[in-house]
C-alpha cells in the first residue's frame, strides 16, 4: 500500500462531531465528488462518483447532520460524464434542496475548524502525496479552476502556501516543501502519517550528511594524492638532474620523507622530520622544492 493510500485511510474514520464541520465535509465530498443536475421535471438531483467508503462517509454525515437515512436500492442510477461514472443518491427534493443550500456559501468553510475538515475530505477524494522516502510532492486534482482557487485559498488561510499548475484537462494544487507537506497533513489530522513523514525525513537528511561527508572526504583523499604525485615527480625531477643534493638540508630531509611515505599526508609527513614540523612548515618545503623543480625545466626548455 502507498503512502497516499495509507494518509487516506487514517483519515477516512475521523467523522467530526460538531454540525458546522459536518457540514463542511459534506460541502467538500460533494465540490470533489460530486455532480449536480435535474432530471427530466426539473428537479434537483445530487451525484456522487461510484467510490465505496467515500460514499459510506458520506451517507453516515447525512445522517448525523440532517438526519437523513438514504434508503439505498442495491443497484442505483448510474451516469457516466467525462468518463467518470456517478451515482444517483436517493434523496427526495426537499433533502436534496436542503442539502444544497446548506453546503454552498463561504461561510461553510469560515472557522479554521472547518477549514481543516475541508482539506481532509478534499484529500480523501482528489489528493495524494508522494512517499516521503522518495520525494516531496503533496497535490489536489480538481476538475474545476473554481476548486482549485478554493482549496488554495483555505490552504493559505491556514498558513500554508500552495501553487496551481494546469495539467492537462485539470487544475491541480500542489505543495513539494516538505514542512508545508507535514504541515497539511497536521491540519488534516493525520498524526500517524506525518511521525512516518518525520522519520523518513529525518532518516534521509542523515544519509545527506553521510553521502556529503563521504564525498568531501573522497575529495579531501583525491586532492592529497594528487598534490602527492605532483610532488614526487618534481622531486624525482631534481634528483635525476643533481639538483636535490645542492639544496638546503630541510629540503634535502623533506623530499627523503616524501620519497618513502607516498601516500603520508602533510601533518604525517611533518611528524617523521626531526624536528617535527607542522603541517604549514611541510607545505611550505614541498611547494618550494616544486618551484625549484619548475625553474629548472624552464631553464631546460631554453637551452632547446
Amino acid at each position: 500500500m502507498s503512502f497516499s493510500s495509507d494518509v487516506k485511510k487514517e483519515l477516512y474514520d475521523k467523522v467530526p462531531s460538531a454540525r458546522h464541520c459536518q457540514l463542511a465535509a459534506l460541502a467538500a465530498i460533494i465540490a470533489c465528488d460530486g455532480l449536480v443536475t435535474g432530471d427530466d421535471e426539473g428537479r434537483m438531483l445530487l451525484l456522487l462518483r461510484s467510490t465505496g467508503v467515500t460514499r459510506r462517509k458520506f451517507f453516515t454525515l447525512l445522517r448525523k447532520a440532517f438526519n437523513i437515512n438514504p434508503v439505498l436500492a442495491g443497484q442505483e442510477d448510474e451516469e457516466e460524464t467525462a468518463g467518470r461514472v456517478y451515482e444517483t443518491v436517493p434523496l427526495s427534493t426537499d433533502e436534496c434542496d436542503k442539502l444544497l443550500a446548506a453546503t454552498r456559501g463561504e461561510n461553510v468553510v469560515k472557522s479554521d475548524c472547518c477549514k481543516r475538515t475541508f482539506i481532509r475530505e478534499a484529500f480523501c477524494c482528489i489528493g495524494s502525496v508522494s512517499d516521503p522516502g522518495k520525494s516531496y510532492h503533496l497535490e489536489f486534482t480538481c476538475e474545476e479552476e473554481a476548486l482549485a482557487s478554493q482549496l488554495s485559498g483555505i490552504l493559505k488561510e491556514l498558513g500554508i502556501e500552495a501553487h496551481i499548475t494546469h495539467r492537462a484537462r485539470y487544475f491541480v494544487v500542489y505543495i513539494k516543501e516538505s514542512e508545508a507537506i507535514g504541515d497539511v497533513l497536521l491540519q488534516m489530522g493525520a498524526s500517524l502519517s506525518l511521525m512516518r513523514m518525520e522519520n523518513e525525513r529525518i532518516v534521509r537528511g542523515m544519509r545527506g550528511d553521510v553521502n556529503r561527508r563521504v564525498n568531501c572526504e573522497m575529495a579531501n583523499i583525491t586532492k592529497t594524492v594528487d598534490a602527492a604525485a605532483r610532488q614526487l615527480e618534481d622531486i624525482r625531477f631534481l634528483e635525476s638532474h643533481g639538483g636535490l643534493g645542492a639544496l638546503p638540508r630541510e629540503l634535502i630531509e623533506v623530499a627523503q620523507a616524501r620519497l618513502d611515505n607516498p601516500e603520508a599526508s602533510l601533518a604525517e609527513l611533518g611528524m617523521l622530520l626531526d624536528p617535527p614540523v607542522g603541517k604549514s612548515g611541510v607545505n611550505h618545503r614541498l611547494r618550494r622544492l616544486s618551484e625549484i623543480a619548475e625553474s629548472l625545466r624552464r631553464n631546460e626548455e631554453e637551452k632547446l
